[in-house]
């Protein structure tokens, strides 16, 4: 899948000041709706609204355009998306949709993996479980930079904690993540992606290229 190629010249967000707290959460619904909330708990950043079970089932019974529709309209005023990343998340159609709407919106885009947090307690355990780690789903674009095509996953930034226990990994998402967003209207949007590949920086990109599958 192709995305919209990038310019040589980093910009900067020209925004209100609030690129660091307006952020579209991206993540496979059923298996890490619970972790996800856990991240969306945390209150150092402001995201899109939580729907509920019944929400989204009524927003998956709609056709293509109606779901793409409803995915616009949560992006839309949005400052970046962050992907969260479980045990199948990647190559899902509509992860990638997100994943390509926000970065073809100019959006800053980054991944966290969240496999480690535990999932809600099923009677009768009292304890929830964890998940095993996805594949990367930058993987599966393809960006033009510079006249030279690279993989998502190698500008993009993605964040594993290297914890393996559940409270451990929680509170390493709650640091890393208040620190990253709290920046001001001043930070580069390089901020998201890789020092390698700042001076391509995505706030100047050119004209989307076309999809392949």
């Amino acid at each position: 899948m192709y995305l919209k190629s990038l310019g040589a010249k980093t910009t900067k967000y020209q925004g209100d000041g609030i690129m660091a707290r307006r952020v579209f959460f991206s993540f496979h619904y059923k298996p890490d709706n619970w972790r996800a909330a856990q991240v969306r708990n945390m209150g150092v950043i402001e995201g899109n609204k939580p729907v509920s079970d019944n929400d989204w089932e009524e927003v998956t019974k709609g056709d293509d355009k109606a779901i793409q529709k409803w995915i616009d309209d949560q992006i839309k005023g949005k400052s970046c998306a962050v992907v969260l990343i479980g045990a199948k998340t990647a190559g899902r159609k509509w992860i990638k949709y997100e994943i390509k709407k926000s970065w073809d919106d100019g959006k800053g885009v980054l991944g966290i993996y969240i496999h480690n947090l535990k999932d809600a307690p099923v009677p009768p355990d009292t304890d929830g479980k964890q998940s095993s780690k996805g594949n990367n789903p930058f993987d599966d674009f393809t960006v033009t930079i510079e006249q030279e095509k690279k993989k998502l996953s190698s500008i993009v930034k993605d964040y594993d904690p290297p914890f393996k226990t559940s409270k451990y990994v929680y509170d390493h998402i709650e640091f890393t993540t208040g620190h990253f967003f709290r920046v001001d209207e001043n930070q580069e949007i390089s901020r998201f992606y890789d020092s390698g590949s700042a001076k391509s920086v995505h706030g100047s990109c050119a004209n989307p290229l076309d999809l392949t599958k």
